[in-house]
């Protein structure tokens, strides 16, 4: 409830601060107020992306399982420089 209170009342000042009735108070310099959020990385690319890293080192992992291999399939040497790995 106090969020709410406490919203609602800077909500107030700036509206009567944009309207020309006030000015600015110590509700309307709270670092809330005008703050700007970051971009992200657009979904679900990002999602997408790492989901395909995941599936690329598991099919790598039976590939190497099936032929009872020592060293890296060319698949896990592949998805390896693709994640910065190496």
């Amino acid at each position: 409830m106090a969020t709410t209170n406490l919203a609602a009342r800077t909500l107030r000042d700036l509206v009567r601060w944009d309207s020309g009735q006030g000015g600015t108070t110590e509700l309307t310099d709270l670092p809330w107020v005008g703050h700007k959020v970051r971009k992200w990385e657009p979904e679900p690319f990002r999602w997408l992306g790492v989901q395909g890293m995941y599936a690329t080192y598991r099919a790598a992992d039976r590939r190497e399982t099936a032929t009872h291999s020592t060293e890296s399939s060319r698949l896990a040497r592949i998805a390896d420089r693709v994640a910065g790995r190496h």
